[in-house]
């Protein structure tokens, strides 16, 4: 009777470990992003369009947080500082190879801001994210 019960455990782990490979669901609904035609050598005729930072409160990994700026619509130019939120209602720009979409922009980032990414499942980011811009600020 010992080996069934063996052979129960074991299919139990094997699926248990399978479930927790999966990957992820995307962090973002389809459609979220909107990608724009790759921008070309002026930066400053693509202007973010975003309010003046206001603090708000906003839900991070399930809850809630109060940060200095909430970023929409296009993001290429502004100064980030304090705690930012990048939600996933954003337009950035088509890239070809590496995801390289502010490159180009005008974009500053204080040091010592801490930039939470919904796309990225809500990871704070303290030191910039390389993948998506280089050289970084800070």
């Amino acid at each position: 009777m010992a080996e069934p019960k063996k052979l129960k455990l074991g299919l139990l782990l094997i699926f248990c470990l399978a479930a927790a490979c999966q990957p992820a669901p995307p962090a973002c609904p389809p459609g979220s992003i909107t990608y724009l035609p790759k921008l070309g050598a002026n930066p400053a005729s693509n202007p973010q369009e975003n309010p003046q930072p206001a603090d708000q409160l906003v839900e991070i990994n399930g809850q809630e947080m109060l940060v200095n700026q909430v970023v929409r619509g296009k993001l290429c130019s502004g100064s980030w500082s304090g705690t930012v939120y990048v939600p996933c209602q954003i337009e950035i720009y088509a890239w070809e190879e590496n995801p390289n979409f502010l490159e180009n922009c005008d974009l500053s980032i204080a040091p010592g801001t801490v930039v939470y990414v919904a796309a990225h499942q809500d990871q704070p980011y303290y030191q910039g994210c390389s993948c998506h811009r280089e050289p970084l600020d800070q």
